[in-house]
């Protein structure tokens, strides 16, 4: 969502993105914060030659090594947040999207956020399923959606957990008690955050916590742009919830504990550390805060506030960024770090439990997912592993996926159904023919009755009418069934032919009437006379033949 408009502002983008309302809102509030920061340092003068390999290899660590800087954007501005988000289409899960009659889209439930989604792409005889930073664990968001994954002809598994070594509930634990520890010492604890997502779980869980481990009397601040939106959007998103804090709404109570915390002042929130804040600001306290690289908000602030001493900690949570990347330009620092990230996305324990109970034809995965990391080799248990083996790409590669439309869905006219007289030929099969006009548009297939042959008028515009639709042929009945040969040169003996060999070839059989000089070629899907110029002996065998046979 981040990089939307990136993609909708500057690539002359002319379709629609479909997005759930939760992802549009706390989008615009993580792209918000984002400009904000950014537009708080504005730089005096703008720099690109540093961008020539010639030069960039000249620069320190970690610039010199930095990939594609070519590529690099200067960060967007909120009119264009405003105008990528002016082209998304709400949708709720499960609604079905058509798309030019091609395929119908779905959003289903993750399980990882509010509102993020898997998606579902079909058509009427194939599924393919797009699976990306879903979550089986139980947090504030609805739970995944794993049966409607059932039945993929191929899934597509990406956005799994940064950290698969580490287990989010062992984490949350690591953060409680670091934090409880650091401020009984009467140190301050540093968090960087985004402004929305693990926070929520975070609050919670030190709600729970707060009165056992003796901190009541702490404050907690949370400082960003859209730190008063965040906590209340998370509040208006009753639907959007796993059961049980859907179930608070009716009561009626706020379904995150953090509204409470609000209310006691426990959680103070601020723009930004200027007004207010400076005024309410006591120590010993915890502060969440932004950027989680550390590289600009007013995460920045603190990091040289506490950063000398060594009663104060730095928690990082988020996986997205390397926390020792992350601490070099503060270096050396005497406050303590922790490093506890929390990713609920999926590992690959739970990949494989998921493949086994969806059970896809195919599986296609980034490369990086069939292969150890590269840090633990040997951790043959950290890569996907299925039946048959997955399909892997690497960035911007175009993939065939292993399966071909075969069929089409065609619907048929009322009045044309009405005409149809099925004919049984085997018990429990009937058949019909049909004669109709195929009628195509946006990918849906009609068959409309055959236009009535039109009597010649003299008028002009009446002939042009008539030329349009396609002309329609008397048919000549369809034969089916098969001709036992034995019974055949029975009936041909009784008719008054004689002299009649029967030859065996690959395809079928070749009855010979030597006297006519006549053969009679019988395969499997049809059946030659051939004689010499005699057309009352063709005519004659033809019926014989029709004997055998059904007519429709």
């Amino acid at each position: 969502m981040m990089a939307l408009p990136y993609i909708t502002e500057h690539t002359g983008f002319t379709g629609t993105v479909y997005a759930t309302e939760p992802t549009v809102q706390i989008g615009r509030l993580l792209m918000e914060e984002l400009v904000n920061f950014i537009e708080r340092v504005p730089k005096a003068q703008s720099a690109s030659l540093w961008k020539n390999k010639d030069i960039q290899r000249l620069l320190p660590s970690p610039l010199k090594d930095a990939v594609e800087v070519s590529t690099w954007r200067r960060c967007y501005t909120m009119q264009e947040v405003n105008s990528a988000l002016s082209k998304i289409q709400l949708v709720g899960y499960s609604q079905k999207i058509e798309l030019f009659g091609a395929v119908q889209v779905t959003p289903l439930s993750s399980g990882y956020a509010l509102g993020s989604s898997n998606w579902i792409i079909q058509s009427h005889y194939e599924k393919v399923s797009y699976v990306s930073g879903s979550s089986l664990l139980t947090t504030h968001p609805q739970p995944m959606d794993q049966a409607s994954l059932k039945n993929s002809d191929v899934l597509i598994l990406t956005g799994l957990t940064q950290i698969p070594t580490a287990n989010p509930d062992g984490m949350v634990g690591e953060f409680c008690s670091n934090l409880a520890l650091t401020v009984r010492n009467g140190g301050n604890v540093l968090v960087p955050c985004y402004p929305s997502g693990v926070i929520y779980d975070l609050l919670e869980c030190l709600y729970q916590y707060i009165d056992s481990a003796g901190l009541s009397n702490i404050p907690f601040y949370f400082i960003s742009p859209v730190a008063n939106s965040s906590l209340e959007f998370s509040q208006i998103f009753a639907e959007w919830l796993c059961h049980n804090k859907q179930s608070k709404v009716y009561l009626p109570e706020p379904p995150f504990p953090h509204a409470e915390l609000i209310q006691t002042n426990k959680l103070k929130h601020y723009p930004s550390i200027h007004g207010d804040f400076s005024n309410d600001f006591r120590q010993p306290c915890v502060v969440f805060t932004g950027h989680p690289s550390l590289r600009f908000g007013d995460v920045v602030h603190f990091m040289e506030l506490w950063g000398k001493s060594s009663l104060n900690t730095v928690i990082f949570t988020e996986p997205d960024f390397s926390y020792l990347e992350a601490l070099a330009p503060y270096q050396p620092l005497a406050m303590k770090c922790i490093y506890c990230p929390i990713d609920t996305r999926l590992n690959f324990i739970q990949v494989s439990k998921l493949l086994k109970e969806v059970q896809p034809l195919h599986v296609v995965c980034p490369e990086q997912y069939t292969q150890p990391p590269p840090a633990q080799s040997h951790r043959m248990d950290l890569m996907i592993e299925c039946q048959p083996p997955a399909m892997s790409y690497r960035r911007a590669e175009v993939l065939a996926l292993p399966f071909k439309r075969r069929y089409e869905k065609i619907e048929i006219m009322p009045e044309l159904a009405d005409s149809l007289v099925p004919m049984e030929i085997k018990p429990g099969i009937s058949l019909a023919t049909v004669s109709a006009v195929l009628h195509t548009k946006d990918n849906k297939h009609v068959l409309q009755p055959p236009p009535r042959p039109t009597q010649p008028t003299s008028s002009k515009k009446r002939k042009r009418v008539s030329e349009d639709l396609p002309d329609c042929k008397v048919l000549k009945p369809l034969l089916s069934g098969s001709i036992p040969v034995e019974q055949f040169v029975q009936t041909l003996e009784k008719h008054g032919f004689s002299d009649i060999k029967v030859e065996d070839t690959a395809k079928g059989h070749i009855v010979l009437l030597q006297e006519a000089e006549t053969l009679i070629q019988i395969e499997e899907d049809s059946t030659h006379i051939i004689c010499d110029n005699d057309e009352v002996l063709r005519v004659r065998l033809r019926d014989l033949v029709l004997r055998f046979l059904q007519k429709f």
